[in-house]
């Protein structure tokens, strides 16, 4: 899902950036209201947060414009508390949802998933998560976490841990690993380096790595917990 910024803030653009894509969104950024109706009418966009009090057109105009084009989602920022006539403007001029700054993390992505929930109805699904009870791992957003703690992990490990969690229980052999997530590359790949990336991932998960279970002579398996 692509999200694009409006604000005239490069800080605030970059946060809220950084934000969105370690929760799996792909961003698109723009300084002006301007350049973001451009982007808007140009690119795949998705769903917008645009700051109010920018520099040229405010939100709101850039919110009413947009309006007459597209029903793309549209979360409405500002740094001054207002007052309730305030939100009914934002809200008229077309935007899904009004929030404050400062705003915590969560709130923010709360608000998107609110929103996209109310605007795509039975459409939005959640994200497919995988898990064994102690490890859940987000195919879509590229997140892992073990015992409630986020894990970063290289490209082949988390194809390693998705392969495993997508079938519990069920053994594969280093061949098959090598063959899996290497493809043609595994004729230039051997069984150690299998064993290397189980042993770096088993790491990785801390306590939560011991579902990572070896069968002697066979190859390994995940186990639920």
């Amino acid at each position: 899902m692509n999200i694009l910024v409006i604000d005239d803030e490069q800080t605030m653009r970059d946060l809220l950036s950084r934000t969105l894509k370690d929760a799996g969104y792909s961003v698109l950024q723009a300084p002006t209201g301007e350049l973001g109706i451009e982007k808007i009418q140009s690119e795949t966009v998705d769903f917008v947060i645009l700051d109010i009090m920018m520099a040229g057109q405010d939100g709101f105009t850039i919110c009413r414009r947009v309006r007459e084009f597209s029903e793309v989602p549209i979360l409405m920022l500002t740094a001054i508390a207002g007052s309730e006539a305030d939100k009914i403007k934002g809200l008229r001029a077309g935007a899904d949802d009004y929030l404050i700054k400062p705003f915590s993390r969560g709130e923010l992505l709360a608000r998107i998933e609110a929103i996209l929930r109310r605007t795509k109805g039975a459409s939005f699904k959640p994200e497919p998560v995988l898990s064994n009870g102690r490890i859940e791992l987000n195919e879509a957003m590229r997140q892992v976490t073990a015992d409630g703690k986020g894990v970063t992990l290289t490209r082949k490990e988390f194809d390693l841990l998705a392969l495993f969690l997508a079938h519990p229980g069920q053994v594969f052999s280093r061949e098959q690993l090598m063959e899996k997530l290497w493809g043609e590359q595994a004729l230039n790949v051997t069984t150690r380096t299998v064993d290397t990336h189980i042993k770096t991932l088993r790491i990785k998960l801390g306590d939560a790595g011991s579902a990572i279970e070896t069968v002697w002579g066979l190859g390994y398996k995940v186990v639920a917990e």
